[in-house]
């Protein structure tokens, strides 16, 4: 397995690890909260582990293991790593947007931001034409996804089969940051880190 794969599956890793370390403490403690955010700014990573369910918590574990998977699959580099991690924080602070949302917490933003900055690498780099038109794919499906869900309604919507209530802002939030950050990584370091 390459560096840049290990660094992302150890990113997938600490955020699954993450969750079940803090599972048990109150999720008051951990969720992003606009009115916090100034007062506690850790909270835009702490939110990433405050989940409402066991069956919202296991969904996200699951979703960890597929990003994991899908990075390791697009042979992303370390930057792609070093992406992740600053959109992290970003799409969690970018959910003032939204004052509305009163609080949030899983990881659900941070994995759709995983997947935003996977595919781009993978829609970028230099491989064959299958496998960048297979980033540019999921790009598009991830976007379509967003765009459905409707971020600028309802701060949070009742989905049938889950025990707890989704933040939509939250998937664009977390792709928008992931992307963003992709591109940035991508812009100044491919000379560098390739």
């Amino acid at each position: 397995m390459s560096r840049g794969a290990l660094a992302w599956c150890a990113l997938a890793g600490a955020l699954a690890l993450g969750a079940l370390v803090f599972w048990g403490v109150p999720r008051e403690r951990l969720e992003w909260q606009p009115v916090l955010a100034l007062r506690a700014p850790w909270r835009a990573w702490s939110a990433a582990f405050a989940h409402w369910s066991a069956w919202h918590l296991g969904a996200n574990l699951a979703g960890c293991a597929v990003v994991a998977a899908f990075g390791v699959a697009a042979r992303v580099p370390s930057r792609s790593s070093l992406a992740w991690l600053a959109a992290w924080p970003i799409g969690h602070a970018l959910l003032a947007l939204q004052p509305a949302l009163t609080s949030y917490g899983g990881l659900s933003g941070v994995l759709h931001g995983g997947v935003a900055i996977a595919a781009w690498h993978l829609a970028r780099e230099d491989a064959s034409p299958y496998r960048r038109r297979l980033g540019w794919a999921v790009l598009a499906g991830l976007a379509t996804k967003v765009l459905f869900e409707a971020p600028w309604g309802a701060p949070t919507r009742s989905v049938a089969g889950w025990d707890f209530a989704v933040a939509p802002l939250a998937h664009a939030t977390g792709a928008l940051a992931g992307l963003l950050c992709a591109l940035a990584v991508d812009t100044r370091m491919r000379p560098s880190m390739r």
